[in-house]
């Protein structure tokens, strides 16, 4: 594992008596988008939750392992003091402030932004050229936006603490293929800017198109990874998460991509 981005090593989570995560270990390097694959329960929020260190909200608390942003440890810290740190979380279901405009849901994402007023100014700057639409609802109460805007909303409101990463916890979900397209696509932007992305996706194809790495936990554990590419044409990733259940075809398309289908299973 290198030091230079986030890097996860060995981490167990726990909620109670019940094992979350067991010895998990990824990293993100500067510059990339990452996901990570798994069906409901394998411990995907967990995660994300345990970098951003949020877990106590939920009743949850991590048992051993580290996390690290740029060599930095952040699993001392407060949830604020990792925002500061330059890692920001999107959570599962937007969670805007409903009641609040959509300006003042802004101003709340850039509190513990560093730069001051002037790079509260670039980060509003950023965000209204990545989402014309908040800037034209910046007086409008964020409970009256679409599901699309106020994801937009609540990616926007992350990015006004200019992160160096940005944890995305089911961006797509609830959202009609289009708008789910449009909300990749400022993934991509996003990524483009220079932020590294470390994305929680259910719908795997969309990720795996996003992504440059990919990791699967099941049950808490991470039981594959690899390249994005590599694990898009696996037979076993193609049958469990993306659908395909006729072998012969994911054959064939692996064959006319010439994609190797080299895994790497963790052990750990």
């Amino acid at each position: 594992m290198g030091g230079s981005g986030l890097v996860v090593r060995d981490l167990s989570v726990g909620y109670g008596p019940v094992r979350a995560l067991r010895r998990v270990s990824l990293e993100v390097p500067e510059g990339a988008v990452v996901t990570v694959l798994g069906s409901n329960g394998a411990g995907k929020s967990t995660l994300l939750r345990a970098v951003s260190r949020t877990l106590s909200f939920h009743g949850g608390a991590v048992t051993e392992g580290t996390v690290s942003l740029g060599g930095r440890r952040l699993d001392g810290l407060g949830p604020d003091r990792v925002v500061a740190a330059g890692v920001s979380q999107v959570p599962e279901g937007r969670r805007v402030f409903a009641r609040m405009t959509v300006a003042d849901n802004l101003r709340a994402g850039a509190l513990r932004a560093d730069g001051g007023r002037a790079g509260r100014a670039a980060a509003l700057h950023r965000v209204h050229e990545l989402f014309p639409v908040l800037a034209e609802r910046a007086q409008q109460r964020a409970g009256l936006l679409s599901g699309g805007e106020q994801q937009m909303l609540a990616v926007a409101r992350a990015l006004m603490a200019a992160p160096k990463v940005l944890l995305l916890d089911e961006p797509s979900l609830g959202l009609a293929p289009l708008m789910a397209e449009r909300i990749a696509d400022t993934v991509r932007e996003i990524n483009t800017q220079g932020t590294s992305v470390l994305l929680v996706e259910q719908n795997a194809a969309l990720a795996l198109r996003l992504a440059t790495r990919a990791y699967v936990l099941e049950v808490g554990e991470v039981t594959l990874s690899g390249p994005a590419a590599e694990l898009a044409a696996s037979d076993e990733v193609r049958r469990r998460y993306l659908g395909v259940v006729d072998e012969d075809a994911a054959a064939d398309a692996e064959q006319a991509g010439g994609v190797r289908r080299t895994l790497t299973r963790w052990k750990g």
